[in-house]
């Protein structure tokens, strides 16, 4: 198993230098958080991901989670790094000082969660989720709620959990089935069963507090009737700690490909208590402050697979001796020469590492926007970073994603037969790494938010939002003869980005079902797009650096190398994705669904 070391470097250069959190924090008013602060953090974070999570990260494979008559077991160790965690004070980052967290804005604790997340994806699932029902509570709940449960969740004492797919229903979910009826009380009594429920059930916390939608009697059909609920695993005793166990129990775990450590649950509530959160059927709209934090913790994870598969994959590829450099022998000495020579393994090693550090810039831009529309006292500038965000929200979970595991899928190729072979690591990188493009709604499903609702129900506004963005940015560089490489062709997709995108609206207009035939070809552009300008940001400030003798050359001349081979070796894949959108849509209905045989 490869040793995770966190890229502490990387993550600075994108934090600092191409996202300028210094800057960013001042526009915002928090003076008080600089990068001295956040590099103090990462340091510690690197600690704690290298040397009490990665450790846990096979084992945890290996051993899974135990299950005995609706009680879960994490796998050894998991506990007491989950204690660590808690005495460290790291649940608390981002929570609200009201209620005992340290006040920090979303994008000082984002490289946290990758670098936990990196160290063993399981073990950062079980607090993972907590974050999203604190901003959920903080956002739609009542005084009460806030105080009753904020504080536990803030610090990590007690968990939270997301509860919205059923057995009859999974991204659909106008057609769940749980209900919830008054209590004369004020609460409600919630019956169903939710699916897939991660960290539903465990031993790490005294507490779990479920998040969990269900309908009213006679709420309307569909969507538009469903309501959200607070349903705690035990009822809090009045005084912030835990009272009787309320009526929800863990009726079993999934046996899964992949994060094995991670227990997710299939969870029975027979008549719980439940307290509604926020308005009668608005529970869709509240939840999407839940769902929408979790997009974006799943685009975390394709940068993490995407991490593990580079530098598991570059340390064996140091290492491992075979066959000669077509050029002649690199190692003269030896029987072979390393792997690193042949240019088919850098293809794979390149391709992993732009799309980890492509991939990471991104979900970090992801979490500045956050910051704005939190904090963000300017009207307008909050809902321009909220419109902009709503825009690559889908492109970050669904392409970083996919991204992530085809970097793991090349993390095996490269160790060859050995990367087939579960001591090396490689293989349990790409059985995590698949359920990323799964949970939190699929490539498709994002796919079709991205085209359908963001871009088509806009009239184009929010592409055109960020199109103008990338404009602005090759405008303001033209002259730089070091980036013609990189604006030049960048300039040119960016155009026909919106010119493809007139094109769909155009078919659509003769048959809607033409969004759903180029949508995941739709979102694979708009993401190597979306790539691109970062990475010609990123070029752009290593040129600089550079010239201006910041030191640290090797750094920033890999930087200008690897923007390199995105721009000539990944960025042609969206001649690829145009082709098939423009085969348009009758190639896949003219066959009928009788006629597909086996």
């Amino acid at each position: 198993m490869p040793d995770y070391k966190a890229p502490l470097r990387d993550m600075r250069f994108v934090l600092n230098e191409v996202l300028d959190l210094d800057g960013h924090y001042a526009s915002l008013g928090l003076e008080d958080i600089n990068s001295e602060l956040l590099n103090a953090f990462l340091e510690e974070g690197a600690k704690f991901s290298e040397n009490e999570l990665a450790p846990l990260n096979r084992s945890g494979d290996e051993e899974g989670c135990g299950f005995d008559n609706g009680v879960v077991t994490t796998p050894k160790g998991f506990k007491e790094a989950y204690s660590k965690y808690v005495e460290g004070g790291w649940p608390a980052m981002g929570g609200d000082p009201e209620f005992g967290g340290q006040g920090l804005p979303g994008s000082a604790g984002i490289a946290i969660s990758e670098m936990t997340g990196s160290a063993n994806w399981s073990w950062s699932m079980y607090p993972g989720l907590s974050h999203g029902a604190v901003a959920t509570i903080e956002e739609h709940g009542t005084d009460e709620q806030k105080n009753g449960y904020l504080p536990k969740l803030t610090s990590g004492e007690w968990t939270g959990t997301m509860c919205l797919t059923e057995p009859s229903c999974g991204s659909d979910l106008g057609i769940l089935k749980s209900k919830a009826e008054p209590n004369a009380d004020g609460s409600y009594s919630i019956t169903g069963t939710k699916i897939f429920i991660s960290a539903g059930e465990h031993d790490m916390a005294e507490n779990i507090i479920h998040i969990v939608l269900a309908r009213l009697p006679g709420a309307p059909k569909g969507t538009k009737g469903i309501s959200l609920f607070i349903v705690p695993k035990f009822l809090t005793d009045g005084n912030g700690g835990v009272g009787e166990r309320n009526a929800v129990t863990c009726g079993s775990i999934e046996h899964k490909m992949g994060i094995k450590a991670s227990a997710t649950c299939v969870m029975n509530f027979d008549g719980a208590t439940g307290y509604l959160i926020g308005p009668e059927n608005k529970g869709l709209n509240c939840m999407f402050t839940f769902m929408n934090f979790a997009r974006l913790g799943t685009a975390i994870q394709g940068v993490a697979h995407a991490e593990i598969g580079f530098q598991g994959g570059l340390t064996y590829a140091k290492d491992r001796l075979a066959m000669r450099s077509l050029s002649g022998p690199k190692n003269p000495e030896g029987p072979a020469d390393p792997i690193i020579v042949h240019p088919d393994v850098r293809r794979m090693l390149l391709t992993s590492k732009s799309f980890a550090e492509g991939g990471r810039a991104l979900v970090y831009l992801c979490a500045q926007l956050g910051d704005k529309v939190k904090l963000e006292k300017d009207e307008a500038a909050r809902k321009e970073a909220d419109d902009l965000m709503a825009l690559l929200t889908p492109i970050a979970k669904a392409f970083v994603t996919e991204a992530g595991l085809e970097a793991a899928n090349h993390g095996v190729q490269i160790y060859g037969g050995h990367g087939f072979i579960r001591e090396w690591g490689m293989e349990q990188n790409v059985r995590d790494a698949r359920i990323s493009t799964l949970y939190e709604g699929t490539t498709g499903i994002q796919a079709l938010d991205l085209l359908g609702r963001k871009v088509m129900m806009t009239q184009g506004q929010a592409l055109r939002n960020f199109t103008k963005i990338v404009h602005q940015f090759c405008e303001a560089n033209g002259d730089n003869a070091d980036l013609k490489e990189f604006l030049e062709p960048l300039a040119g997709y960016n155009k026909e980005w919106g010119e493809l995108t007139q094109a769909i609206g155009m078919q659509a207009m003769q048959n809607p079902e033409y969004v759903g035939a180029a949508s995941v070809d739709y979102l694979m552009y708009s993401g190597y797009v979306t790539l691109a300008y970062l990475w010609a940001r990123m070029a752009s400030v290593a040129h600089a650096a550079l010239e201006s003798g910041a030191g640290d050359e090797d750094f920033y001349k890999a930087k200008i190398s690897t923007a390199r081979f995105y721009f000539k070796r990944i960025l042609p894949r969206v001649a690829g994705h145009k082709g098939a959108i423009e085969g348009g849509l009758d190639c896949m209905m003219d066959l009928d669904a009788e006629h597909f045989a086996f």
